[in-house]
């Protein structure tokens, strides 16, 4: 067998642990969010799309949940950003503080310097604090102070919005919502979900157990592969 051959079987062998791994990861999640299996399959097709998710309910249906399993499965680095009236950008990017010792000013990122961010409730933020997030989540970079910083890969930025009818909303503009990939509802579980939800326990003790079934090389190599064409997942 020559080299060129082996190195063929060893991509194969690799991919199909890659895909392996993956479906464990969508089975881990459907554990925790019971019965909202296509909403489930859909957030996984915006991570292997290099896109961003906006997941979009009333209060209680376990948005946040998903969001937190997702990342706890694919063993990417996260935070969680609650998003209020009173934010301001720099609360989300970071910002360039003064340091007597070197005389210069030195940058502290903010949240945002994570693969996976968490944007709860982020139209409860006001537009101003919103646009923080559109150059990151277009460009995967952030602009301080004239400065460029490179934001982690892979980067995935998973939002929740509830209603605009309920008070303390903004909606959030077109050049916001153009950012998002998937845009996708959980509603209310079936009464056969919901009966699984009463008896299986606490979610956040659950999403505390998750193990990733995926490293950051085995999601660039998904990304790099689902933009070549190859399908995972049944929507």
């Amino acid at each position: 067998m020559d080299q060129a051959t082996t190195h063929d079987v060893v991509t194969i062998k690799e991919t199909g642990r890659t895909r392996s791994a993956l479906a464990e990861a969508v089975d881990q999640v459907n554990r925790v969010v019971v019965g909202k299996s296509h909403a489930v399959a859909r957030a996984f097709a915006a991570v292997l799309a290099s896109g961003h998710l906006l997941i979009e309910d009333l209060p209680g249906v376990g948005k946040t949940t998903l969001a937190h399993a997702l990342a706890a499965s694919i063993g990417l680095t996260f935070k969680r950003i609650q998003f209020t009236s009173d934010m301001l950008p720099a609360d989300i990017v970071g910002v360039s503080i003064f340091s007597q010792t070197r005389d210069s000013f030195e940058f502290h990122p903010g949240p945002v310097f994570s693969q996976v961010v968490l944007a709860d409730e982020i139209n409860r933020g006001t537009p101003k604090t919103q646009s923080a997030l559109l150059e990151a989540m277009a460009e995967n970079q952030i602009s301080v102070d004239g400065e460029t910083h490179q934001l982690p890969q892979p980067f995935l930025v998973v939002a929740t919005q509830n209603p605009t009818e309920l008070a303390g909303t903004y909606a959030l503009p077109e050049s916001q919502l153009d950012r998002f990939v998937i845009r996708l509802t959980l509603g209310y579980p079936d009464p056969t979900a919901e009966k699984a939800l009463l008896q299986s326990g606490d979610r956040r003790d659950m999403v505390s157990q998750l193990t990733p079934k995926l490293s950051a090389g085995d999601v660039l190599k998904l990304q790099q592969m689902f933009g070549s064409g190859a399908h995972f997942l049944p929507l």
